[in-house]
This record gives C-alpha cells, structure tokens and sequence, in this order.
C-alpha cells in the first residue's frame, strides 16, 4: 500500500546561483558526501546533478508530511544508486526516524524515487510503499 506520495520541481538555475553565492557552505549544508562525489564527476552538469538531488529531498519532506522540520534535515536524505542502477534514497537521523514511524507495524517501505531533467528544471517524485514482511 502506499503510504506516502511526494513531488518536486527545482530551477538548476537557481541551484547554481547557490553554488555560487555560497560554495561549499550549501554543498556541505545540503547534500551527503556521495551526492558530492557524484556531482564532482559531472563537471559539466554539477548543477543540474545537485538540482535533481535538491528534488528528491524536498519530495521525500512532503512524502513523510513533514516538510524539513520535526527532525528531519537535507542531509539525512541522500540519494543513491540500487544495484540495478535505479536511484533510491538512503535515509539517516530524522527522515529514517520518521519513515520507521509511518510504517504499520508487520510492514517496510520500499522508496520509490524518479529523476529527470530538462534546462532549466530539474524534476523528482517520490512514492513510500509499505509492503509486508
């Protein structure tokens, strides 16, 4: 059943102006150290890899209904790859925190992330499934 539903579409542009501005203070800020590592291999596209990152957190806050508040910060929601290649989220602190607790009890959530863009946007949705055990 799915438990949780979230949307969100960012301005690379906007991304950029951030990274401009402050640097590596919104880098560190924002995103983990493997949403860093990966944008570093992608010279040409780093904002638009940050961007649909920066997505994909802000879709999760509305997934769980919390937006970045009760416990839940960017940095506890890091985007990775599944063996398959498919993007997922590894959560930590209070995301996984408030994931553990919309979970019916015999259940897990399996996260369903998507990604996209197109300049100037950068697009993510994010669906929690609760499959039982």
């Amino acid at each position: 059943m799915i438990i949780g539903l979230g949307s969100d579409l960012c301005n690379i542009e906007r991304i950029q102006n951030s990274l401009d501005r402050f640097g590596d203070r919104f880098v560190q800020r924002v995103f983990t150290a493997a949403e860093q590592a990966k944008a570093q291999r992608r010279p040409f596209t780093r904002a638009g890899t940050f961007a649909k990152r920066f997505a994909a957190k802000e879709a999760f806050s509305k997934a769980v209904g919390t937006g970045f508040k009760a416990g839940v910060f960017m940095r506890d929601i890091g985007v990775v790859n599944a063996p398959s290649g498919a993007p997922t989220l590894k959560l930590t602190g209070g995301a996984l925190t408030r994931l553990e607790a919309m979970v019916p009890q015999g259940y897990k959530a399996v996260i369903h992330l998507t990604l996209t863009d197109d300049h100037p946007w950068a697009q993510a949705f994010v669906i929690i499934e609760a499959q039982p055990l």
